[in-house]
């Protein structure tokens, strides 16, 4: 899947829920992907590649798997699939973002 297709998906997901209170940057090899939900109105997401409280270094195909259910969180930081810089509590609030 391309970094855009990618992008619309996690603004299919996100995009109408309550803001997240933060902001955080999905880092691929291809690109990013950040979220700003620090606004009033719900997550603004972008491809900016620009600092946030969260950084989530991940493949863009271990991503996709997240967002599909195939690849469990827990086990994509255990097997060394993912890496998270900045506020682990931003991190841990994804969960109920992402559904």
């Amino acid at each position: 899947m391309s970094l855009a297709a990618t992008t619309q998906r996690v603004q299919q997901l996100a995009g109408g829920t309550d803001s997240l209170g933060a902001t955080i940057k999905f880092a691929f090899e291809s690109g990013a992907i950040y979220l700003d939900g620090t606004g009033p109105t719900g997550n603004l997401i972008s491809n900016e590649d620009k600092e946030a409280q969260c950084t989530v270094h991940i493949s863009q195909a271990d991503f996709e798997a997240l967002l599909s259910g195939e690849l469990n969180p827990m086990e994509a930081m255990i097997g060394g699939k993912m890496r998270i810089e900045g506020d682990m509590g931003v991190a841990l609030r994804l969960g109920g973002l992402f559904g």
